[in-house]
């Protein structure tokens, strides 16, 4: 126990030493060296800054490669838990540019500049404490000035030293033009962004969602103080600067912490929200609803998790860790005869509830609690009020979707959800990883996997969202696992992998990206792989992958 406090206090003051004011320039000679080491592969890269931004690490792989390598991942992770033919083709972007909806961009102090003009006194106090909160220079009761260049972009990979963009190929372009005149307003209205080394400063990041289908545009300005009295004018330049934005959003947050947003919010113009579209269902987005950022391809996996599901108008569906909605709301309109969600941030089910109303959807009812303690007391008592799970499941059968955070669920809601006895499990994650570890232990106690579908929504990245849908191992022929009676053998022609396959899979590390795993693929195909068509942005995409 001593040990492991004295590593987490090494880990802090490690910490602790990172979080350094950003700079525009060179770094450490450390991360000199590890910015070459990747220009060196990245001579090629369409975005100038791919050897610093650690936003996008791909992009110089060309996106069929991108596919093959992500389905290849998937198939090592759960073809020891799936039969044959199982495991379905990834599914990609006919254009896997500009897909973020929801930008999240950090300001930072660069080179110092010198002082314009005078400095002008504050007769108000009311200006000397807007003055303060912003970091003011100079003295008591003087105007904040602009001393330090200001940038915004994104972080450097596995660092806290800002790279600056002006441009980005996987956010939104409206969204990425809103963030820059952002940055153009606080040169010219002086407003100082944030140092984290000393907490100062006002202005910490701009959260820009847009509206996929609708347009429409919500800004969140994130500030080190609640006090903002020129807030009105930076508003209207904001507005005529950028027309499409059609709601501003004050975010305070004067923790010194890594945590983007706040507690307490203002609205500066607009209603406070933007409306969008999903599966044919409109959605209310404010600051702080979870709202999937490529929404072309969120549609696509909702679609493939429906289809998984198997409504047919007769089910109950449990919607676990429900978020704001988005998924119960797609089931209840896709077949589910009711559904019951549950999340434990309060937020998210008011605007769960709310989507709902907005929606006139009468069958589904949002509950705030944790999941796992939500699962384990429907277990104890039944299926919605039922004498015992069985009872409920013919009554009109259960079906559970779960989409955990990246950690995955945990084994008691996992033995509560098996024992509803559910028809059907639909598992999905965005963390494939710790996804196989709960179906490994959904299969240790009675539920075996009939389909998994990867979805590729984060193109130029190493993450995957993935669906399994699992069933009860009673439910299924004995035949398509090539088994008698349910034993463990494997049949001697197929379904053992040889130990040279083995020993490959052991070798190759999970969610590798490196091109070793595509050598596996002859002429550049592999089976399971959904190649887009050609996109005359990506010129590689052609490209046979050697």
């Amino acid at each position: 126990m001593a040990n492991h406090e004295k590593r987490r206090q090494e880990d802090a003051k490690k910490k602790a030493k990172s979080n350094t004011r950003a700079k525009s320039g060179a770094g450490s000679k450390r991360a000199g060296r590890s910015r070459a080491a990747r220009r060196a592969g990245a001579s090629d890269s369409p975005c100038p800054v791919d050897a610093r931004c650690g936003g996008c690490k791909n992009l110089c792989v060309p996106y069929t490669k991108q596919l093959i390598d992500k389905q290849l991942r998937i198939e090592r992770l759960f073809a020891p838990l799936a039969p044959d033919g199982a495991i379905s083709l990834i599914k990609g972007m006919k254009d896997p540019y500009h897909y973020r909806n929801k930008v999240i961009s950090p300001f930072a102090p660069g080179k110092k500049l010198p002082p314009r003009g005078q400095d002008r006194r504050a007769t108000d106090p009311r200006d000397r404490k807007a003055a303060d909160a912003r970091g003011a220079k100079g003295g008591k009761g003087k105007r904040p000035q602009a001393r330090y260049e200001i940038l915004t972009g994104m972080y450097a990979a596995g660092s806290h030293e800002l790279v600056p963009t002006d441009k980005c190929l996987i956010e939104n372009e409206t969204a990425k033009k809103v963030v820059l005149a952002v940055r153009d307003i606080m040169r010219k209205h002086d407003v100082a962004p944030y140092r984290e080394d000393t907490g100062t400063g006002f202005m910490r990041h701009v959260v820009v969602r847009v509206g996929h289908t609708s347009g429409e545009v919500l800004v969140t300005l994130v500030t080190n103080s609640d006090d903002f009295p020129s807030s009105k004018s930076f508003c209207r330049e904001l507005i005529r600067l950028c027309p499409a934005v059609t709601t501003v959003v004050q975010n305070v947050n004067e923790r010194q912490t890594n945590v983007i947003l706040g507690d307490k919010e203002r609205v500066l113009y607009g209603p406070g929200f933007i409306l969008d579209e999903l599966c044919g269902l409109s959605f209310r987005i404010s600051s702080k609803s979870f709202y999937q950022v490529n929404a072309t391809q969120t549609e696509v996996l909702y679609r493939a998790a429906m289809e998984l599901a198997g409504f047919d108008g007769t089910q109950v569906a449990i919607d676990a860790y429900c978020g704001t909605g988005t998924i119960g709301l797609v089931a209840a309109k896709s077949g589910a005869a009711r559904v019951i969600g549950v999340d434990s941030v309060e937020s998210a089910i008011r605007d769960a509830r709310t989507n709902a109303r907005h929606n006139g959807v009468e069958n589904a009812e949002f509950v705030a609690g944790d999941a796992t303690d939500f699962m384990c007391e429907l277990a104890k008592e039944g299926v919605l009020g039922a004498e015992s799970p069985e009872e409920g499941a013919q009554a009109g059968g259960l079906v559970v979707l779960m989409d955990p955070p990246r950690a995955g669920s945990t084994e008691e809601f996992l033995r509560a959800a098996a024992a509803l006895a559910p028809e059907r499990i639909v598992y999905i994650s965005c963390n494939p990883e710790t996804q196989a570890r709960d179906v490994e232990f959904l299969d240790s106690i009675g539920y075996a996997v009939v389909a998994v579908q990867p979805v590729d929504m984060f193109p130029h990245t190493d993450h995957i969202e993935c669906i399994v849908a699992l069933e009860p191992v009673d439910s299924l022929s004995p035949d398509r696992w090539g088994k008698e009676g349910g034993e463990e053998e494997a049949p001697d022609d197929e379904g053992t992998p040889d130990a040279e396959e083995e020993a490959a899979e052991e070798e190759a590390p999970e969610g590798d990206c490196d091109g070793d795993a595509a050598d596996e693929v002859p002429n550049g195909e592999a089976p399971g792989v959904e190649v887009p068509a050609a996109d005359p942005a990506d010129p590689a995409i052609d490209e046979e992958v050697e």
